[in-house]
């Protein structure tokens, strides 16, 4: 039995259940029962355990399970009852006058989902973004992707493919090997120390006065020079302070790029190394990835917009919710990179911002479907899967990946939703053409 809905604040109710005694008594005596058959206890067969014995073992158990069972079913028929949509787990306390007259009464204090009250959309504006691929991004990605190609030879040994040009001393671009001994005070410190160390000149993976002293040697050539270890050094022993390094060079090689030919197609994947078939196939690589990023803007546009036109109150428990889930995600992660995280505190403000903004998209993209019944159907989820597989070798084998698991398919269901809901808004509010550039597009990805 349950008492009416009591409002509490905003969204915030509790309802009164009663559980009759009697009642869970009488599961209670099925469940030791059904236990009893197959109870086992020292000096007894299986299944001749005296009653007694058996809810000794297991009657408080029982108990427990039978109360929250019928806890449980009250609520859910309560709230069907009343026609609430329970947002999260309701907070099922005992009351202080829990027995009464043969009853166990207890309090569900829960929330409900919000009224999401979507305003003037005609009034909205939506800065919906594009780009062009030219000619000009298709060198520069060959230029990239000649770069990831890149092998070295060692410079003034001539070979077939020269011996790296009449400078044969360490230059930017070139792979230098040297030993290296680095002295603070005079005396070594841990890391300052290294044979044989490979590294690209001009790439930054060491301190500019590292490169620098090193440009211009010759092999077995040494150089002794200060180095100021910046104030905010990942290293603490060192951070702030000045070391004299002594370099000596023992390796030059110079980086030799593939040339654009017919062997370079092959090696991207153009089976007969034709030019012109490689070309098309990086435009239509680069104007995929340009349309994705091109609507990943529009979607964040449109998004902002909706939060700002849009009035609701966000539940605190699926807030909670959310924010523990972002920071769940955020130690899964950082344990695949290796990092310790089981004594690193996670405090709950860390994500309550992002979390609130994922649950109240989510109310506004839930209430904006079920009113203009925006639902993914079959067809755009066919399409959305097909289209994705394209980049890929075998699509086929991709498309089946989706297709035969229904949780992937509830993936692609979710992203279809959210491109009807974009869609949807773009044809009712004030639409701004934004011409981005390829560069800002694809920010440092196009930079190599």
């Amino acid at each position: 039995m349950a008492t009416a809905v009591e409002t509490l604040e905003k969204l915030e109710r509790r309802i009164t259940l009663t559980i009759q005694v009697a009642e869970v008594n009488e599961e209670v005596e099925k469940r030791l029962k059904v236990r009893a058959r197959t109870a086992k206890a020292p000096g007894f067969r299986p299944g001749k355990v005296p009653m007694k014995m058996v809810a000794a073992q297991f009657g408080a158990m029982l108990e427990n399970e039978v109360l929250n069972d019928k806890v449980g079913r009250a609520f859910s028929e309560a709230a069907t009852a009343a026609e609430l949509r329970v947002a999260g787990y309701p907070r099922i306390e005992p009351k202080a006058d829990a027995k009464v007259d043969g009853a166990i009464v207890f309090s569900a204090t829960f929330e409900v989902y919000p009224e999401v009250k979507i305003g003037d959309l005609s009034a909205v504006e939506i800065e919906k973004s594009s780009s062009d691929v030219t000619d000009a991004e298709i060198d520069k990605t060959i230029d990239i992707l000649r770069k990831q190609r890149v092998h070295y030879h060692t410079k003034g040994v001539h070979d077939a493919h020269g011996d790296g040009g009449p400078v044969q001393t360490a230059q930017n671009g070139d792979r230098v090997t040297l030993d290296f001994v680095g002295k603070i005070d005079g005396v070594e410190f841990a890391g300052g120390k290294a044979d044989d160390f490979p590294f690209v000149l001009g790439e930054g993976r060491m301190m500019p006065e590292f490169e620098q002293a090193t440009i211009g040697l010759k092999v077995g050539e040494s150089k002794t020079f200060p180095l100021n270890f910046p104030a905010d050094y990942h290293g603490k022993d060192v951070a702030g302070k000045t070391a004299e390094f002594t370099i000596t060079l023992k390796k030059i090689e110079w980086a030799h790029l593939p040339e654009v030919d017919a062997e370079f197609a092959k090696s991207l994947g153009v089976p007969d190394g034709d030019m012109q078939k490689m070309r098309a196939d990086i435009r239509g690589n680069l104007e995929r990835e340009v349309g994705n990023r091109v609507k990943a803007r529009t979607k964040t546009s449109v998004m902002d917009a909706l939060i700002k036109v849009a009035e609701l109150d966000v539940p605190k428990s699926l807030l909670e919710q959310d924010a523990e889930r972002l920071a769940d995600m955020t130690r899964q992660d950082m344990r695949q990179r290796g990092i310790d995280v089981k004594d690193m505190p996670f405090p709950a403000d860390l994500f309550t911002a992002q979390a609130d903004r994922r649950v109240r998209l989510g109310l506004i993209l839930s209430e904006i479907v079920k009113v203009n019944g925006l639902q993914a159907n079959a067809e755009q989820i066919k399409a959305y899967v097909d289209d994705f597989a394209k980049s890929y070798e075998d699509p086929q084998q991709v498309v089946k990946y989706y297709f035969s698991d229904r949780n992937r398919l509830a993936e692609v269901e979710a992203l279809v939703l959210e491109e009807n809901v974009v869609n949807f808004v773009l044809s009712k509010a004030k639409v701004k053409q934004n011409s981005v550039s390829f560069d800002e597009l694809m920010g440092n990805d196009a930079q190599g």
